[in-house]
């Protein structure tokens, strides 16, 4: 982001030399209670004290918010903490039009609580895909939010995917209000990751066509890799035995990469450097990377997303297939070679940050 500082964060502990498995939840657990033990426990009792908070995520689409926020809950508990995705709202709420008993008490609801100037069975259309050229009005999008809010119990929650456009930027600003938490901290989570990281991350995806796990050829390797000898391409096998040794595969349209979502991370991006410029309230940045130069004395080595290339291992496919994994490195958006961050010290400078915003 040209127009935002994001600084630099620190995640070295003195004194500390042990190496943690960050793709392993339980020896995740121990690197967050070694490295920020104090602030998870100012953020648990804040919220065990009935204390919540709205933060709204911002950033590039495929920018991983939504793995930060459950990262963040695995740390301080899920039991007061909600992740709340207006897409997963609306999807979910498509899926609900097909109960006759969720239809007639979604009706009922909206019919209570909405405000708007298009009717309910509008409403109902634009989601069933029955009318393609009406879009769902924010008004509507915000009622359904309130209800799932209502259904959370009254949670701290973190907002992923809105403000969606700039036109809803305006209603950002009394969102805590419109769904009653009017006394609670409000704050945005900027989160910068670099073009060529989300660029290689969707060039590279790949799924199994049995259990459709993701992973990734470049940063998300399984623990088989096979060759086809026809293709002279390598090849990730499925970890899961259920799934009988099935080929990963690429989505149709992935090889395009970034390019095939410009344009939203264009508004993205506009979405949040307009943001940045409000006033009266608080901010948090996270970085997802950091410049190589630097990254010896900031991070440690196993925080550093790992990048794997394949050779074989003799001059026949059959003597199997050699994984080399080494440190990531990708160019940020001013070109700078730097390392790509693992989520889980991202989410430490998310917690460290949270902890002065909320002055705890």
């Amino acid at each position: 982001m040209k127009n935002i500082s994001f600084p630099l964060f620190s995640t070295k502990v003195s004194g500390v030399t042990k190496r943690f498995n960050l793709e392993d939840p339980v020896s995740r657990r121990e690197y967050f209670d070694l490295k920020a033990r104090a602030d998870i426990e100012k953020i648990k009792e804040y919220l065990e004290a009935g204390n919540t908070f709205v933060a709204f995520l911002l950033g590039k689409k495929n920018s991983g918010k939504g793995t930060y926020a459950k990262l963040f809950m695995e740390a301080v508990g899920r039991e007061h903490v909600a992740h709340l995705s207006v897409g997963d709202v609306v999807r979910n709420t498509h899926k609900e039009l097909s109960d006759e008993a969720k239809r007639a008490e979604l009706l009922e609801f909206l019919q209570k609580r909405y405000r708007g100037f298009i009717s309910v069975e509008k409403i109902f259309d634009v989601i069933e895909g029955r009318d393609t050229k009406t879009l769902l009005p924010t008004e509507v999008i915000l009622a359904l939010v309130e209800r799932e809010i209502d259904r959370l119990d009254r949670k701290a929650i973190f907002v992923d995917g809105f403000p969606r456009n700039l036109d809803q930027i305006s209603y950002s600003l009394f969102f805590r209000s419109l769904i009653g938490y009017r006394e609670d901290p409000d704050f945005f989570v900027f989160i910068d990751v670099p073009e060529a990281v989300i660029d290689e991350r969707m060039k590279h995806r790949v799924v199994c066509p049995v259990c459709q796990t993701p992973r990734n050829t470049r940063v998300l390797c399984t623990k088989e890799v096979g060759y086809d000898a026809t293709k002279q391409e390598f090849y990730l096998i499925c970890d899961d035995p259920k799934c009988g040794g099935a080929r990963m595969v690429a989505k149709e349209g992935d090889s395009l990469g970034i390019e095939a979502i410009r344009d939203r991370v264009q508004l993205d991006e506009q979405i949040m450097e307009t943001l940045s410029t409000l006033q009266g309230v608080s901010k948090i940045y996270l970085r997802n990377s950091i410049p190589v130069a630097g990254a010896a004395t900031t991070i440690d080595e196993y925080e550093i997303t790992p990048g794997y290339r394949f050779e074989l291992e003799g001059s026949s496919p059959a003597h199997g297939v050699k994984i080399i994994q080494e440190p990531w490195v990708v160019n940020d958006d001013s070109g700078t070679p730097s390392n790509s961050l693992l989520p889980a010290p991202v989410v430490l400078s998310l917690l460290k940050q949270m902890v002065e915003v909320l002055g705890l």
